[in-house]
């Protein structure tokens, strides 16, 4: 008979043949613009720490107190032991920056969605879900156990063929989807998600993990970008990227906050955010709120390096990159193959740049994936463009 775990070394063959095989890296020091991977500095453009919040002193400050207050873990779950006054503020925070009734904290960002997801549909309902939503989203859909059929990404004429198809067969109906899509940048038609949902009797859940902080006036999402603060919506998120700490969030009425700490097994049997990470997280909440110039900055930086990228790199002929369209810190150049984007990701690190190579099943085509940070300097853009326009040589 076959060894049961035989099968693990073909998969992992297979993996390395497809060029898909991933480790870690390990980066050492505080995180920023500049951090020091696996011994070599580096400009760091592969951060969702868009506004350089994660190294700020007064997150660690609050973080250090908080622990000193209350220890180094919340002991059990928000229902039993693991409720503290912190989780209130970070709460009232996070429902004020969204102009919500209420808002709702979880232990992370993917719990949140599973957790949320789970608990609003079930089998007699159906998810209408953006074909490249993030795997959070894909798997709360099919924890509920309701009908889940994919919309083309970003396409609302296909949404609204599937809705006149589907709708009227199902009790409730969930549109889902991110805010800003994190493998190209690009953000969700959300007025025309709003319109379909209001002609259609559907809820709708917007995941702003890559929004909050960064996108809008204020720095709420884009819910806030968009004009549809005081839509019904289902606003769900994460503290782990712009806000610099760790965990998520739902914000909405007061009705949905409600329920979902009655009937969401992602916030019910799970143990509460850290006092580190809460406290962190509401420093970081307030800091966004006095300091807009944090997002301008952003904005510029985004503005600098997609016109160098279009004017220097991309309209070579025999460019290799192909500039995906995005309105974020998130820029995308499209390779053609696995194999190709390997190695000018290695071309890059060598080059003194840390970029995300990204390949399949995570994305359906490979790209250098480019993240922005309020912190890097204008020098750092400059020459990651020179880079990329000699590799375009190759």
């Amino acid at each position: 008979m076959a060894h049961p775990y035989a099968w693990l070394d073909k998969s992992l063959n297979a993996i390395h043949r497809a060029d898909w095989y991933r480790s870690v890296q390990t980066l050492s020091g505080l995180p920023g613009p500049i951090v020091c991977l696996e011994g070599q500095q580096v400009v760091n453009f592969a951060s969702n720490d868009y506004l350089g919040l994660a190294g700020d002193p007064r997150l660690i400050q609050a973080a250090i107190g908080a622990t000193q207050e209350f220890g180094t873990g919340s002991t059990g779950s928000r229902l039993l032991s693991g409720h503290r006054s912190l989780h209130c503020q970070l709460e009232e925070a996070i429902a004020a920056l969204k102009q919500t009734e209420d808002a709702l904290v979880f232990s992370s960002g993917y719990l949140a969605n599973l957790g949320t997801i789970a608990a609003l549909v079930g089998q007699r309902d159906l998810i209408l879900s953006d074909q490249y939503n993030h795997s959070s989203l894909k798997n709360g859909a099919l924890m509920s156990q309701a009908a889940i059929v994919e919309y083309a990404h970003c396409e609302v004429a296909d949404l609204k063929a599937k809705l006149i198809q589907h709708r009227a067969l199902h009790r409730r109906c969930l549109i889902v989807t991110d805010s800003v899509f994190s493998m190209d940048g690009d953000l969700c038609p959300l007025p025309d998600l709003v319109a379909l949902a209001e002609e259609f009797e559907c809820m709708v859940l917007v995941d702003e993990a890559h929004a909050t902080g960064v996108m809008g006036t204020n720095g709420a999402g884009c819910v806030e970008y968009f004009g549809c603060t005081h839509t019904p919506l289902i606003q769900v998120g994460t503290l782990s990227k712009a806000l610099g700490s760790l965990g998520g969030y739902v914000a909405g009425s007061a009705a949905l906050i409600d329920f979902l700490r009655n009937r969401s097994p992602g916030w019910i049997y799970t143990t509460g955010l850290s006092p580190a990470d809460t406290a962190a997280a509401l420093a970081a909440v307030r800091i966004i709120g006095q300091e807009p110039e944090r997002r301008e900055r952003l904005r510029q930086h985004v503005q600098f390096l997609t016109q160098g990228l279009q004017d220097r790199v991309q309209s070579r002929g025999q460019s290799p990159f192909n500039l995906r369209p995005s309105h974020s810190p998130i820029l995308c150049l499209q390779v053609a193959d696995a194999a190709t984007v390997v190695k000018l990701g290695r071309h890059l690190r060598q080059k003194g740049f840390f970029v995300a190579a990204v390949r399949p099943p995570t994305v359906p085509t490979s790209r250098i994936r480019i993240t922005l940070m309020t912190t890097h300097k204008r020098q750092s853009l400059e020459s990651l463009v020179n880079t990329l326009q000699d590799l375009s040589n190759l």
